[in-house]
């Protein structure tokens, strides 16, 4: 049985897609099966994976309208192991249409649910923004990866996000876990990015990943070749931080079962 976790934070440019991108792909490298969902309408995962947007007709839209199956929805990528449906920007308009619909918060488990037999992690790219698409997100998830960005505002706007993870596991997902803060785009030459992490392991402790994602022209690099940074620059520091981030999701989750 599969892991469906959520990669979320409400505040844009923290490093979401390039952590879902990239860790799908480590995962895929340690053979795992992965299905990378992109509920995001910017579609930067999709590209990210060197689909070309605009030749998308079935996606994510699709699946959280029911017209179509999880399966009919799947695209395969470059990536070993890696599977992925992918988004538009026509994704923009499912908050609109799905708000009349009833039990519309759960649009996204009801679709993706017997997935979790064929993948060991599905990875959900969330909006930057805590709409109806994210919380279909983390109603479908067991569990939510947050990224925090090593900068002055990174706290800010957290505590929201956390009051959004208690209000849908006290309605809507009571099993949702807390998968870990992962803290990106740090800079060791900072004094700023250190007391960032410093703040962040004193205030949430075991919550947070011992990996944290540096600074890395090569992974800034890698979305505009279509590529994840494992297969743009596998020997460089973004390659490393996603395997070790890879290898640390696997081992925490063996410990749990």
């Amino acid at each position: 049985m599969g892991k469906i976790i959520a990669i979320a934070n409400q505040k844009g440019g923290v490093g979401k897609t390039t952590t879902t991108v990239n860790l799908a792909a480590a995962l895929g490298v340690l053979e795992k099966k992965v299905l990378l969902i992109d509920a995001d309408p910017q579609a930067n995962a999709t590209s990210g994976l060197g689909i070309d947007v605009d030749s998308i007709e079935l996606g994510t839209y699709q699946l959280l309208e029911h017209t179509k199956t999880a399966e009919e929805t799947i695209l395969e990528t470059s990536s070993p192991n890696v599977d992925l449906i992918p988004s538009h920007i026509d994704l923009v308009a499912i908050e609109i249409e799905l708000v009349d619909k009833d039990e519309r918060e759960y649009m996204m488990k009801k679709a993706i649910t017997d997935l979790k037999n064929k993948y060991d992690y599905i990875l959900i790219d969330c909006a930057p923004s805590l709409g109806l698409l994210t919380l279909n997100a983390l109603t479908a998830a067991d569990s939510v990866m947050i990224p925090i960005q090593c900068e002055y505002f990174a706290l800010e706007g957290l505590g929201k996000l956390l009051n959004t993870v208690k209000s849908i596991q006290k309605i809507h997902n009571p099993d949702l876990d807390i998968e870990g803060m992962l803290l990106t785009m740090y800079d060791s030459r900072l004094r700023l990015s250190n007391q960032v992490v410093e703040e962040v392991r004193k205030h949430f402790e075991d919550m947070v990943f011992e990996t944290v994602i540096q600074r890395n022209v090569r992974l800034s690099e890698a979305p505009s070749y279509g590529e994840s940074i494992i297969k743009y620059d596998a020997s460089s520091k973004g390659a490393a931080n996603y395997l070790n981030l890879a290898n640390e999701v696997v081992k925490k989750n063996k410990e749990v079962v």
